[in-house]
Parts: C-alpha cells; sequence; structure tokens
C-alpha cells in the first residue's frame, strides 16, 4: 500500500476507461449487424457508440492534470 494521496486526475481517468470501455461495447454492437446481414440496430445505439471518445477525452484530461500536479510538486 502507498502512503502517497491520490493525484486530482484519477478519477477522470478511472472514469475515462469505463467510459470507454462502454462505446467500445456499443460500437462493436453496433457493427456486428452490418457484417451479418442483420436488422440494424435503433439509433440511440449509434449515439452510445459515442460514449468512446467521450471517454478518451477524460482519461486525457485526466492525464494532464496529473501531469500537471507532478509538474507543481517537482518545482517546489
Amino acid at each position: 500500500m502507498s502512503s502517497q494521496s491520490a493525484d486530482p486526475g484519477d478519477v477522470y481517468v478511472k472514469a475515462g476507461v469505463i467510459v470507454f470501455g462502454l462505446g467500445a461495447i456499443a460500437t462493436l454492437a453496433t457493427f456486428v449487424p452490418m457484417f451479418l446481414h442483420l436488422t440494424p440496430l435503433p439509433t440511440a445505439a449509434y449515439w452510445l457508440s459515442m460514449l468512446m471518445p467521450a471517454g478518451f477525452l477524460a482519461a486525457l484530461i485526466g492525464l494532464f492534470l496529473n501531469a500537471r500536479e507532478q509538474r507543481r510538486r517537482v518545482g517546489a
């Protein structure tokens, strides 16, 4: 166990990974019917695919926050 406190961006990174994963699953679910020549899913399924870039953006923001905090600690 580490005694170091969590960085401010860790929550964003963890949430971003979860949201990205949900978006990836939704993307796979929307592409499978196209390749198997099945009935396409409703439009809402395609909108859920947009969670993938949103999760990526959240994780990226978290990484930038962590880098800024680390830089502040080194400077102090």
